[in-house]
């Protein structure tokens, strides 16, 4: 061996514990957010003034996202989730939308790039529930639901695809419901069967910018979109669930907080069930 070449040798030798020292530093920036903070990143939750939404933007903010709080109607609550948010030492800012105007879900995502530079995460979550056999549904029943659950998650999504940065994630909630389809919740179970399908088809169209897409499909959780339709809705269900219990919105978050993880990068254009093993 030369000297030449025993000096090449001997200098790459020192160099490499920086090098090591740099990726472990990488990998601890953009790995599982459960490892870490996202520092720098935001994440849009529509929906997320009570229920799930409010759980995930809570456990969001908490993995070190600034996130955007999106309501309807509930100011205050949203208002609470913010300042839950920010007591914690997070960021977020409230804005109000109804996600069936596609010029306000526009004026959403502006709202969160003039506060936080992009979007990274998108939990399409926000949705209503109206039951009721096909004979007694109502046109405005059924006309409000398509609105907001059907063409609200397409502005959503459509927005999503356009604003959120390459390496992101994008989430939609469907519903363990479209696995039983109970009697009188046909028209609901449809529109969540829409969202695995909207994530399989823009999982594809966003080949090549390593954003993955997925749904998360909750099955019974005790939240006041279930509970407006009284106790008898809650009847019997933690009985035939496997773990014995309603789900709690937190739950939900977790899930969506793992398929936001580095970790989970590979799942793309799924639907995962979550619902304590009740189908």
């Amino acid at each position: 061996m030369t000297d030449s070449s025993r000096r090449s040798i001997l200098a790459a030798a020192a160099v490499l514990p920086a090098a090591l020292a740099g990726l472990a530093a990488a990998q601890t920036t953009t790995g599982s957010t459960g490892a870490r903070r996202a520092t720098g990143r935001t994440a849009v939750v529509t929906g997320s003034s009570r229920g799930i939404g409010a759980a995930t933007a809570r456990r969001l903010a908490r993995d070190g996202y600034a996130v955007t709080v999106n309501y309807l109607t509930s100011r205050a609550l949203a208002e609470q989730v913010a300042r839950d948010i920010e007591a914690a030492g997070g960021k977020a800012i409230v804005v109000q939308a109804d996600v069936a105007d596609p010029a306000r879900v526009a004026a959403m995502f502006d709202a969160t790039e003039r506060a936080f530079g992009g979007v990274d995460v998108v939990v399409n979550n926000a949705g209503i529930m109206n039951v009721g056999p096909f004979a007694a549904m109502t046109d405005a029943a059924f006309d409000r639901m398509m609105a907001t659950n059907i063409k609200g998650s397409f502005n959503v999504l459509r927005e999503a695809a356009k604003r959120t940065r390459d390496g992101g994630r994008i989430i939609s909630l469907s519903s363990s419901i479209i696995r039983q389809v109970p009697p009188a919740a046909g028209a609901y179970a449809a529109t969540k069967a829409a969202q695995e399908l909207f994530t399989k088809a823009l999982a594809r169209e966003l080949a090549g910018r390593n954003i993955s897409v997925n749904a998360v499909a909750p099955g019974a959780v005790d939240t006041q979109l279930l509970r407006q339709h009284g106790e008898a809705a809650l009847h019997g269900i933690p009985e035939q669930t496997p773990l014995g219990r309603l789900g709690q919105p937190e739950d939900i978050a977790g899930v969506i907080a793992g398929l936001c993880s580095g970790e989970s990068a590979w799942i793309n254009g799924q639907n995962i069930f979550a619902n304590g093993g009740m189908s």
